[in-house]
């Protein structure tokens, strides 16, 4: 059942569920709560799950921009704290690994292991021109222009032609969107790099990628092992950047064994 607290001025949208050990999941750039859906169902109640709207997206409020990095890691920290967690493993996907860096960065002792999902670290200067651009098109756009600007990069073509209901209701709620917020958020998955940062971190970390995603591909998902010292690192085959709605099975078969060890 969906629960809301004020947080910072914003008010979050959440929900807890499951039992056991805490495990915060944080969803994408314009996403929500529900982009963790199959996952969740897939742990079958085994861990006591925290995922939430973040600011300007989903039902929690959106305040106007520009937002930053340390805006969303202050509200993931502040509702942690708020509803009661104390050790926590955590997982994020696309900008919710940025933040989820951020987290580990600002408060290592709340976390005991760190799941980075489609992450972003050490862009080129070409990934720089080009994550540049989809961000003007977010910026100057209509709702749901840059999803279906985006959509073969996110998802196979398998999975278009077999699954258009999904992708249908993935574009319907992307279209729901308010175009400054979800600018505003975007601007923070286009402009952050804790490059410089990711040896600070001395959580034990799985870092996972899609083998054909290009906005958060292979390559920087073996840089942030390389800086992540004891991290591990896995390349799913075939998949894109929409791990969480077309391979929740295979990332929770990564994720399981690490979460137990």
């Amino acid at each position: 059942m969906d629960e809301y607290l004020d947080v910072n001025g914003v008010r979050m949208r959440y929900r807890i569920e499951g039992s056991g050990d805490w495990l915060v999941l944080i969803h994408g750039v314009g996403g929500r709560l529900e982009q963790w859906d199959q996952f969740v169902a897939l742990l079958q109640g085994k861990y006591r799950t925290l995922r939430f709207d973040q600011r300007g997206m989903g039902e929690t409020s959106k305040p106007e921009g520009p937002y930053s990095i340390d805006d969303f890691v202050g509200d993931a920290y502040g509702l942690m704290q708020a509803v009661g967690i104390q050790r926590c493993a955590l997982a994020g996907c696309s900008l919710g690994a940025l933040v989820a860096q951020g987290l580990a960065l600002a408060h290592p002792e709340m976390l005991d292991k760190l799941i980075l999902l489609a992450g972003i670290a050490g862009r080129t200067e070409e990934e720089k021109r080009l994550v540049q651009e989809r961000l003007s098109i977010v910026a100057n756009g209509i709702p749901g222009q840059h999803f279906e600007n985006s959509v073969a990069r996110w998802f196979t073509d398998e999975f278009r032609a077999q699954h258009p209901d999904i992708i249908a209701a993935y574009a319907a709620s992307n279209r729901k969107n308010d175009p400054k917020a979800y600018a505003a958020a975007y601007g923070v998955l286009a402009n952050t790099d804790f490059a410089e940062r990711l040896r600070e971190i001395a959580i034990p970390t799985l870092i996972i990628t899609g083998e054909y995603d290009k906005g958060s591909n292979p390559r920087m998902a073996r840089f942030m092992h390389e800086q992540i010292a004891g991290s591990k690192v896995h390349i799913i085959p075939k998949l894109r950047h929409s791990l969480l709605i077309e391979g929740p099975r295979q990332v929770l078969d990564l994720v399981e064994p690490f979460l137990q060890a």
